[in-house]
């Protein structure tokens, strides 16, 4: 079993990860969080950012090294990784890939409860998501293409490569429930079960 993290937040981990590279303050984080794609797989915003470098502050994964000062700008202080911090990111990296972690996904919560929809809207709101899928899985296709173009190494890649996995099984198996939900066997179970009650 995982053990609990003083600071849970995944976007922590990323954070910790970028500074284990250079020092540098919690804008230019965010900009390289964005400027690398990153932020297609971890959510945040600039008030959780700066939220999440508080908390790696007082646990004592990072401290502030310097304050800069420039005229066009406010100041900045710029945050470096602390031996603490840099333990932490490798053992929490480690147990995340070792250990599979139960999930509860947005999608899973209504597949559980498909059975309230008649069966012709329950296959008509599946067409529909399978179609968006194809447009997410075709603009992870181009992602990747375009960082491969850009020079861009495969282990850089790897989580759209996981998120592409992800989208074509999901997308498959959509088609497959739609044809299940298309048998008139379906329909007339449904109608004998739930017609009444939705």
């Amino acid at each position: 079993m995982e053990r609990r993290r003083r600071v849970p937040n995944p976007l922590a981990l990323a954070v910790l990860a970028w500074l284990l590279w250079e020092p540098m303050h919690p804008y230019e984080l965010g900009r390289r969080l964005k400027q690398t794609g990153k932020d297609r797989h971890i959510r945040y915003t600039r008030s959780s950012l700066y939220m999440v470098i508080e908390q790696l502050t007082r646990a004592g994964f990072v401290a502030p090294q310097e304050t800069v000062r420039d005229s066009a700008r406010p100041e900045r202080t710029v945050y470096a990784i602390t031996d603490e911090g840099r333990h932490e990111v490798h053992d929490w990296l480690r147990a995340l890939l070792a250990q599979p972690r139960e999930e509860y996904p947005h999608f899973a919560v209504a597949l559980s409860l498909l059975s309230l929809l008649p069966p012709d809207e329950a296959v008509e709101v599946l067409r529909r998501r399978s179609a968006a899928l194809a447009g997410r899985i075709e603009e992870t296709r181009t992602t990747m293409d375009d960082a491969r173009a850009d020079g861009v190494a495969w282990i850089f890649l790897v989580e759209e490569q996981y998120a592409l996995a992800l989208l074509e099984a999901e997308r498959r198996f959509v088609a497959e429930l739609v044809e299940s939900l298309k048998q008139p066997d379906y329909a007339q179970s449904w109608q004998e079960t739930m017609g009444g009650r939705t």
